[in-house]
């Protein structure tokens, strides 16, 4: 019978990616036309989307966002270890359920709510240069910047919210990111989601989305990722290219004939090894379940 159930399952999970990944294309370009943002592109079909955690940035943006939160008195560094922790032994002990994990998302970013956008950015801006600008594989910079010259739109695809997102593609010179969507109401968070996590096959549904909308052609756009959760995202386009990848997207790239990129040390590659196996969508998870049973508490 829970085979059934979890087929059953399938078409609203379908439809919450695909929602998701419109939503996350409708919000980038809305963000994308806000003043400051680079010159219009010499190459109008060709795009470059990068994964951000462990692939333009080290480690996990959520958790660099959280930490800063954490300052801030939203929460306590405590919560977030014991909350980080407990979901990282739930999930290497196998217990985990697509309900679970959806649940714990879902709710997970609920910290935010009555919160107004305004000032979620203004700390977004304030940690970005307090704990994440000095994060940024130069690598991986390097090839972001050959498309900008290249003349080329340049999209971070995360699972981290949108508005988070922008602050971090901003700071770099890109065009902009697509990314969670959180719902908000006359300028407050109601701390639900739009869709789902952008995480999985919701990414590729955002880059199709944004292609249609921007008149790409994704045969002539490159990916850029880490983790194996991406392969939809990288199958999707032209070029992929798996960057400081984990294991499985390693092999996958390999038989697939992908290029490979590695800008870590093998002591680099260490410490973020954890955040890298369990992937993007489930750090976010991790850190926003604790964030919101704090809030509950």
């Amino acid at each position: 019978m829970s085979l059934w159930r979890g087929r059953d399952k399938e078409p609203e999970l379908e439809q919450l990616a695909t929602l998701a990944g419109e939503a996350s294309a409708e919000a980038a370009v809305a963000l994308g036309s806000e003043p400051g943002r680079p010159a219009p592109p010499a190459d109008l079909t060709a795009a470059a989307f990068f994964d951000v955690d462990n692939t333009i940035m080290m480690g996990a943006s959520i958790f660099h966002f959280a930490r800063g939160m954490a300052a801030r008195k939203f929460f306590t560094s405590g919560d977030l270890a014991r909350f980080a922790m407990q979901q990282v032994r739930f999930r290497v002990g196998g217990r985990e359920t697509h309900d679970g994990i959806r649940s714990a998302r879902e709710s997970g970013l609920s910290f935010v709510a009555g919160h107004s956008v305004a000032d979620l950015m203004a700390h977004g801006e304030e940690i970005y240069d307090e704990l994440m600008a000095d994060k940024i594989w130069p690598g991986t910079r390097a090839l972001a910047q050959m498309h900008l010259d290249a003349g080329q739109r340049v999209w971070l695809v995360t699972a981290t919210p949108v508005d988070l997102a922008t602050i971090i593609a901003r700071r770099l010179g890109l065009t902009g990111a697509l990314g969670t969507v959180l719902e908000s109401g006359d300028g407050v968070y109601t701390g639900r989601l739009v869709g789902e996590m952008l995480h999985g096959p919701a990414k590729a549904h955002a880059v199709r989305a944004l292609a249609a909308r921007e008149g790409l052609n994704l045969r002539r756009c490159t990916a850029y990722s880490d983790s194996a959760n991406d392969v939809p995202m990288l199958s999707v386009v032209g070029t992929a290219v798996a960057v400081n990848p984990d294991g499985s997207l390693r092999e996958t790239a390999r038989k697939k004939g992908w290029e490979i990129r590695d800008f870590r040390t093998g002591r680099k590659a260490a410490k973020i090894g954890v955040p890298s196996v369990l992937g993007a969508g489930a750090v976010a998870g991790a850190v926003a379940a604790g964030l919101a049973y704090r809030k509950r508490g």
